[in-house]
């Protein structure tokens, strides 16, 4: 299609989005794309009706509008996602970042400067990012057991490279695997966490269009939250900190796992930006060997 003004844009937007049945207002939907397609404020669309947009961003309207349409959650259907200060690329392979997982970076950067960081399971590359760009780490290393998720995460730090402060390193393999016999200064990650039972009790937006890799975890929810806790206390340095998001509903008990059998000398759990419990901070003590 060739330009059209806003207005014609949205119109034309809203009426591929009417045909999806869920969605109760195809016109504020079709503004919420446009913005997300311009990286502008949402309000924008409805002050610049009459501007004239260029083809290709035509194009893309419509294809987002589509692929809404077909219940695809906004991010996907754009492909892109803010978080923080960053506008990064989103797609099936990982998970959409959410406003509360901000949080944890903030806890991270709270915690340290300097050494080096492993975001685990780094899905889009939101967190390493972030920290990469905002913090003072000497090295951030991102990994993910997903290829295809490490590819979305290098196209994001190729992406927002002008603003990275550390030099970023991604690798491939399971937990702490690929950073074993190594000595950091942090490990975050914000791991799998629901039990497979839950399933059912997702939204749809969640259960049907993001990755299962990413979303579930053995153990009642619990298993990669054990596996983290034991891995990073073998790689930590004195002193170095764990930070993991957790399911608010069990997080005294991702506390509890964490603690463990004296790896850390001091554990708390911190709320989102709602209230919930839902991030557990970790100190590695420098008594004991973790492998022991």
């Amino acid at each position: 299609m060739g330009e059209l003004a806003v207005a014609g844009a949205l119109a034309s937007a809203a009426t591929t989005l009417a045909r999806g049945a869920t969605l109760e207002s195809p016109r504020e939907e079709a503004r919420a794309l446009l913005a997300s397609l311009l990286d502008v404020r949402r309000s924008w669309p409805s002050h610049h009706a009459d501007e004239v947009l260029a083809p290709e961003v035509v194009d893309a309207l419509l294809r987002a509008a589509e692929k809404r349409a077909d219940g695809a959650p906004i991010q996907y259907a754009t492909g892109r996602a803010a978080f923080r200060h960053l506008t990064l690329s989103v797609d099936e392979r990982v998970l959409i970042p959410r406003p509360e997982t901000e949080v944890l970076v903030d806890l991270a950067l709270e915690r340290c400067a300097g050494g080096t960081v492993v975001d685990v399971g780094t899905g889009s590359g939101c967190i390493a990012l972030s920290l990469a760009s905002e913090g003072r780490f000497e090295r951030v290393i991102a990994s993910d057991v997903s290829a295809d998720a490490l590819s979305v995460a290098r196209a994001n730090a190729e992406r927002v490279r002008g603003v990275l402060r550390a030099p970023v390193e991604f690798r491939l393999g399971s937990l702490l695997a690929p950073v074993a016999g190594e000595r950091v200064r942090m490990v975050v990650s914000n791991p799998p966490y629901i039990a497979s039972a839950e399933a059912a009790a997702l939204p749809a937006l969640v259960r049907d269009w993001e990755p299962a890799i990413a979303l579930y975890s053995a153990g009642e929810g619990m298993a990669h939250i054990s596996a983290l806790g034991r891995g990073a206390a073998a790689i930590l340095e004195p002193g170095g900190w764990l930070l993991l998001g957790v399911d608010a509903r069990r997080a005294a008990a991702a506390a509890e796992t964490v603690r463990g059998e004296g790896w850390y000398d001091e554990v708390t759990v911190h709320r989102d930006l709602t209230g919930r419990d839902r991030f557990v901070a970790a100190r590695r003590a420098a008594e004991r060997d973790a492998d022991a």
